[in-house]
């Protein structure tokens, strides 16, 4: 979108469609073997109808009037994608020969100031989900029917976001996110950057590669707002401050566009990588890896955590994990560990600071996790992660409905009064299964 668009809106006009923006599109075509073909390319609109073309291997569509994508529950017409369609035609011993291919293209911004994140210059809220490629009897691995309950779960939850926990998922899983408008912290794999020999240049130059590798195949998904270098690395080790330097810097080379971060559980005043991120994303489990059972102290630790993140670096921050075991099914009332009521319990203590400094410079919540997944057999484990608000079967355990109920008010508060965004949870579905 052209950032000198000459539109000017109040509080609840933006919520109108946007029509007066000048959108552009860059692109760029990488072809192979002969130089006899002539390029032509066209933006079609959801209607089909073209709205801007060029020719030749690389240039710049400007679209008049622009619809903008935008996430789900944040417009009323949420994940706009126009069809970008390049037509190749070469001249061959057997004579003319034409090819095309097309891309869905969405038009949108992505802003990072000190307390917010904006998308198309609005403030957006991530009230979403971390996930896993797991589920029971497939296990890891892609499944076409597995994808589309999640997301109707996704949807019925009034989640807006997840991240890519801890790797680039399938790329019909990013091709699906830009067509329900949910947005993604799309992450590669760096976990287990926990060594001193982590940091090694070997393992520096690997990383960059895997950067430029992500990058390359998911930079056209309107959904992917940000890219996550690593997740929970060893941050304050001496090395890390360069190391990430040099990560993040090459990802902002090969995409200007949108903001860079990873993932933290180290302390704010020892981390040396966070300097160099735009967001700032931290995991913390108070009351469950370590004061057991003690519900009572969540509040002044989270509280503490975000004042101290925010004080030393102005960075808007999001709360990147939080939760807690749960067996589904077991009940303890007054609430204990691994009880469908201490899960619930604990999340609401976590709400109730979030609702607090989500009005200062917090800019996002993403529970851990989605569903239980598998995990190697340790003493410490009972058939895995049971850290789901959904079980591996994608049963709901009782805080799903906590959570649902938080998300759609959430979801309500960005639309305002009298906009009642609940109607898209039936309505405007991209596909039907």
């Amino acid at each position: 979108m052209d950032p000198r668009s000459a539109h000017k809106s109040g509080p609840e006009d933006w919520q109108r469609p946007l029509l007066c923006h000048r959108g552009l599109v860059s692109y760029q075509i990488v072809t192979q073997g002969s130089e006899h073909f002539e390029l032509q390319v066209r933006l079609l609109d959801a209607e089909g109808n073209v709205v801007a073309q060029g020719t030749g291997g690389g240039g710049q569509l400007q679209v008049p009037n622009a619809h903008l994508w935008w996430p789900y529950l944040m417009h009323e017409n949420p994940a706009y994608l126009y069809s970008l369609e390049v037509r190749m035609t070469a001249q061959t011993v057997m004579g003319p020969t034409a090819d095309f291919y097309t891309l869905p293209v969405g038009i949108r911004t992505v802003t990072v100031t000190e307390s917010q994140f904006l998308i198309n210059r609005k403030p957006f809220y991530f009230h979403g989900v971390n996930k896993h490629e797991d589920s029971d009897i497939r296990g890891k691995g892609f499944d076409w029917a597995l994808l589309m309950k999640d997301f109707n779960l996704l949807r019925w939850l009034g989640a807006n976001s997840f991240r890519t926990s801890h790797y680039p998922y399938a790329e019909e899983v990013m091709q699906l996110c830009d067509r329900y408008g949910i947005v993604v912290i799309d992450e590669c794999p760096g976990v287990g950057i926990v060594l001193v020999e982590s940091y090694g240049n070997e393992s520096l130059q690997h990383h960059l590669q895997v950067m430029e590798e992500l990058v390359r195949r998911d930079k056209n998904h309107p959904a992917v707002v940000m890219w996550s270098v690593a997740n929970e690395p060893s941050s304050y080790l001496q090395p890390a401050g360069y190391y990430f330097k040099t990560v993040i810097a090459h990802t902002k080379a090969l995409d200007p566009s949108r903001p860079v971060t990873f993932v933290t559980n180290s302390n704010y005043a020892a981390d040396l990588g966070v300097p160099y991120v735009d967001v700032i994303c931290v995991n913390s489990y108070y009351s469950w890896y370590h004061d057991y059972g003690h519900l009572e102290v969540i509040e002044l630790q989270l509280q503490t955590q975000f004042e101290s993140w925010h004080r030393a670096y102005r960075k808007p921050i999001i709360q990147s994990e939080y939760g807690a075991e749960t067996i589904a099914g077991l009940h303890e009332d007054p609430p204990l560990m691994f009880s469908e009521e201490y899960q619930k319990s604990l999340l609401a203590r976590y709400h109730a600071v979030l609702d607090e400094k989500r009005k200062e410079y917090v800019v996002g919540e993403l529970i851990w996790n989605f569903a239980d997944f598998m995990t190697n057999q340790t003493p410490q484990r009972v058939l895995g992660n049971k850290k789901g608000i959904f079980t591996r079967q994608r049963q709901p355990k009782s805080a799903a409905f906590l959570l649902r109920d938080r998300y759609w008010r959430l979801a309500n508060e960005t639309w305002g009064p009298g906009a009642g965004p609940r109607a898209l949870c039936l309505q405007n579905s991209p596909l039907t299964v």
